[in-house]
């Protein structure tokens, strides 16, 4: 071992000199990993093959590869190709990449840690003969450089003639050094295409920026240099925000900056200015003499212009003027993977396509490859390398295929992806943090836990449930009380803060229940088995405990680490048949009559303190155990045992949240729900009006009392369309770190509870992990870490709660759209449906047996014969058409089928049915001031939406 030192003086606060000496160690024990090297010591269990396979056209000899950092960090998506194998990374590469991409830095260490791939990591940082000092004046990126080839030469150094080490750089400076230096050197184009494999060398990023030949105009202004948009937002003549791009006019969008009133409004191609949506942009502000108002168009691509010059600013004199600028650089990129499909190229045997994303806010990419006829039928997944001035469109490279367009793993994959929800396997590090098989619960558990196992608990869950992470307990005591339990799975006895385990699923923060398929925040082994609490088996718990009296009034709590056994893992029908046989007095049979009893009361309890009781169309698929088709659907029936786990785990949940705000004031995890603004509730409050409903939202109390009141004999769905309607008018519930909000800010508006939290499913939520630590310490049960009285690292885990937790209830929406347009298939049906708003030129309307929305769209489609004339009322929110009046709420009847003229994305199309339309046209002379007139012939289109649920305070989680 030798021992290398610098030393720098450092100047301290007070103004005394310090010098600074640091000691670098290093080994001459690191081995170089080759199977083939016998002069290392420890080289045992090494990745590199003895005999790695040698069919490279370009470079014959035997070998392995050791790239740069530029090819790692530009060339990841070939990396990730199981094609290359034997591949060296250096340390010195490795903390490069991990300096300067997060997202690289993981997927390498991906690779890295599939044992087939033959990665290795060779320390030479530490390494006696590899370690070199930095010399004066020598820039870091040079040192680096430096570093990589003093490490390739020790390589072919140390293996001889056996086998070859070749260099794969993509900077032409070092590359033509290590050339110099005698080193086998080549860049990572030059090796594939010795390879001669058309899939690999699709996947190559595009760095140079070629375009047409015939193409060489700048059609887009430059952007200014990182120097000029410092200074320029320093100065304030810039501004930073994030661009979001319009997703019907893609010559439109829009800048958010904090704390601006209103969006920065971007149009046409100049002023966008190669901006992606997401991106981090700066942007200049056009003096209020040049502002402007959207153009309220839809224009999807060029292909729909007329003329590339288009002027949105002539389009309609604007009403209103918006702040208008233009993108003068791009501060942070947030491009992605994307998915979609390849557009048919005009020219025949061509390599250069356009990619067309399922995202409707990203523009068409520019790719290369020779594989368009195997790919032309293909999702595909296309990464952006770049977007020079020259090119209407980025230009990118293609990554991987998903699967033939239509069928359901391809489309299911399509839907994780675009909502960036983490699903791939969970590495073997993660694995390595599970438990060995058979597991058993140890008298050390025992000592540090109450022992429960004697107690009837039981579980009431969906039917298919696997994931069981709460149970119940109800007991009568001596003195007339009831002891009341509710237990919930002790996660975090397998899931230790820090752990790779811990790490995993922090980033996935919540479970995914797609149809069909859930994808795991924690291993299976957890999920369905040893932190699910089955029926008849042991498991480890945190259980809260109440003493109630006969009036569900709280007389003591408290909460403890526990080893339960459940009696029965029940589904709610079975639960509820059991509650209704009077003949059943059993233990549970009692037990469950009393919790039921107690959650009436609960229940009634929070209404009267203004909880609001909102409503969502929810459906479950029946389908097909062979080819997972569905093949039926059906409302999901909500029966009385639904509401008695609901109020038990509201009430726990509360009742937590109250303890360990008391003793982590500054560090509670915490769930708020904010009130909405009165403004939210206009157009609602409006619709109602119109059918004599008022409806008063000073507080949810009154918002209760209203939809209490709002029924309608002749319309029995009048009120669940109401609440659906006011579901849509919440704010999102979100997460926080209590250190961060005053008290009065806690509020969860749904429940009408000032303080609130989850802890109830831990098995699916990382929030509940995290309040189940900090539960913990305060009992006194475990140890507190600094990651958790850290307030900044608890509240970026919220943020990060907070955007997955959305994300997955975006994906399983589209899960369910998905299904619905596969069971529509071939088929047509008429349903009953109702009308949810009445719009200027369409009728949204509410389809309940699917649970799904369709737009009635009341416009000519192109070339059609207008001979049906409708009049909007703008004033009472309705459509007439002779004397057929259209108003929200009404019943109709529709005719749904399936559109799949468009590939990339299918429709359900509605037909009116009942009421018939007669086939005349009211004189546009009967048309007032306060009417528009829109003629057409009935067969319209319609987009599906799915429902905008911002808040679902409380729906118990939809176990699938």
């Amino acid at each position: 071992m030798r021992v290398t030192s610098k030393s720098f003086l450092r100047k301290t606060k007070r103004g005394n000199i310090l010098k600074i000496v640091r000691e670098h160690y290093l080994r001459d024990d690191i081995g170089c990993g080759s199977q083939i090297c016998k002069k290392c010591k420890y080289n045992d269990d090494t990745p590199l093959q003895e005999n790695p396979p040698n069919t490279n056209s370009s470079y014959k000899d035997l070998h392995y590869i050791l790239v740069d950092t530029n090819v790692v960090i530009h060339q990841i998506d070939a990396l990730e190709d199981e094609t290359l194998k034997n591949v060296i990374i250096l340390q010195t590469v490795l903390e490069e990449v991990k300096h300067l991409s997060h997202s690289v830095y993981k997927r390498l260490l991906d690779i890295m840690g599939n044992y087939s791939r033959c990665f290795y990591t060779f320390v030479n940082v530490y390494h006696n003969d590899t370690y070199v000092e930095r010399t004066p004046g020598e820039s870091p990126n040079d040192y680096n450089d430096r570093m990589i080839r003093v490490a390739a030469q020790w390589y072919n150094k140390h293996l001889g003639d056996k086998i070859k080490v070749l260099l794969l750089s993509s900077d032409e400076a070092s590359k033509a050094k290590a050339i110099e230096e005698g080193i086998p050197t080549m860049s990572l184009e030059e090796y594939i295409k010795g390879l001669n494999n058309i899939i690999l060398a699709d996947k190559l990023s595009n760095r140079s920026c070629i375009v047409e030949e015939t193409n060489k105009e700048l059609i887009f202004p430059p952007h200014f240099t990182p120097a000029q948009i410092h200074q320029g937002i320093r100065s304030g003549s810039l501004m930073q925000g994030t661009y979001f791009a319009s997703s019907d006019n893609f010559l439109e969008g829009s800048v958010f900056v904090e704390g601006q009133e209103k969006n920065i409004l971007l149009q046409g191609r100049e002023n966008l200015n190669r901006a992606i949506n997401g991106d981090i942009v700066a942007v200049r502000l056009f003096p209020e003499s040049e502002w402007s108002a959207p153009a309220n168009l839809v224009i999807e691509d060029y292909d729909d212009l007329d003329n590339d010059t288009l002027d949105l600013n002539k389009i309609e004199k604007p009403k209103e003027k918006f702040p208008t600028g233009q993108v003068v650089g791009i501060i942070r990129k947030k491009w992605r993977q994307y998915c979609g499909i390849i557009q048919n190229s005009l020219v025949e045997n061509a390599t250069r396509h356009l990619f067309v994303p399922a995202e409707k806010k990203i523009p068409k990419i520019r790719i290369e490859t020779r594989q368009y006829d195997k790919l032309k039928d293909q999702r595909v997944i296309v990464a952006i390398d770049s977007w020079p001035r020259t090119s209407r469109y980025p230009l990118g490279h293609f990554v991987r295929s998903l699967g033939k367009i239509g069928e359901r793993d391809a489309e299911n994959e399509v839907i994780l992806l675009e909502h960036d929800v983490p699903h791939s396997k969970f590495s073997d590090q993660v694995l390595k943090c599970l438990p060995k098989l058979p597991w058993l619960i140890t008298a050390a558990d025992l000592a540090c836990r109450k022992d429960f196992r004697d107690l009837d608990i039981c579980s009431v869950d969906p039917p298919g449930c696997t994931d069981i992470d709460d149970a119940l307990h109800c007991k009568p005591l001596e003195n007339g009380n009831f002891q009341v339990g509710v237990h919930i799975a002790d996660v975090t006895h397998f899931v230790k803060p820090g752990s790779a385990i811990d790490v995993e699923a922090s980033q996935r923060a919540t479970t995914v229940y797609l149809t069909g398929r859930r994808i795991d925040m924690v291993p299976e082994l957890l999920s369905s088995n040893l932190c699910s609490l089955r029926g008849g088996e042991e498991r480890l718990a945190f259980s809260c405990i109440w003493e109630m009296d006969p009036d569900a009034n709280i007389v003591n709590r408290s909460f403890t680490k526990s080893v339960i056994k459940s009696k029965a893992a029940m589904t709610y029908e079975q639960a509820q048949l059991i509650i209704d046989d009077q003949k059943q007095n059993t233990t549970i049979a009692n037990a469950l009559r009393q919790l039921n009893k107690f959650a009436k009361i609960l229940k009634k309890r929070r209404l009267d303190d203004g909880a609001l009781v909102l409503a969502s169309p929810e459906i479950r698929f029946l389908v097909d155990s062979e080819t997972r088709d569905p093949l039926d659907v059906e409302v999901k029936q909500v029966k009385e045992t639904n509401s008695m786990v609901e109020e038990f785990m509201l009430l726990a949940n509360i009742e937590v949240a109250k303890k360990i705000y008391e003793d982590f004031p500054e560090f509670a995890v915490l769930r708020r729900h904010p009130k909405p603004p009165p403004t939210n509730f206009e157009s609602l409050i409006k619709a109602a009006a119109h059918l004599g409903v008022e409806l008063n939202v000073d507080s949810s109390k009154d918002l209760a009392n209203s939809l209490d009141k709002a029924v309608k004999l002749d319309n029995p769905f009048f009120n669940t369309m109401l609440r659906i309607l006011a579901t849509r008018c919440m704010m999102q519930a979100v997460y926080f770190a209590s250190g961060t909000k005053p008290f009065d800010e806690f509020l969860h508006y749904g429940l009408a509870a000032p303080i609130y939290t989850h802890f109830t499913s831990p098995i699916r939520r990382y929030a509940d992990i995290l309040v189940h630590r900090l539960l913990a310490v305060s009992i006194a049960a475990e140890t507190t870490t600094p990651e958790l009285l850290d307030k900044r690292k608890i509240e970026a885990l919220c943020q990060n709660l907070n955007v997955r937790t959305r994300m997955s209830a975006y994906a399983e929406r589209a899960s369910v759209a998905l299904n619905t347009h596969i069971f529509f298939r071939g088929k047509i049906r008429d349903e009953e449906g109702y009308i949810l708003y009445v719009r200027k030129n369409a009728l949204q309307i509410l389809i309940p047996k699917y649970g799904l929305e369709g737009t009635l769209f009341l416009a000519p489609r192109k070339g059609q014969i207008q001979t049906v004339t409708f009049i909007y009322n703008e004033e009472e929110q309705t459509q007439r058409c002779g004397e057929v009046v259209f108003r929200t709420f009404d019943p109709v009847s529709v005719q749904l089928s399936l559109d799949s003229s468009n590939v990339q994305h299918e429709r359900i199309i509605l037909k009116l049915v009942k009421p018939k339309i007669p086939e005349f046209s009211v004189p546009s002379s009967n048309v007032n001031d306060n009417n528009t007139s829109n003629t057409y012939k009935l067969q319209p289109q319609n987009d599906q939406s799915s429902n905008d649920l911002l808040s679902q305070p409380q729906r118990k989680k939809a176990k699938k």
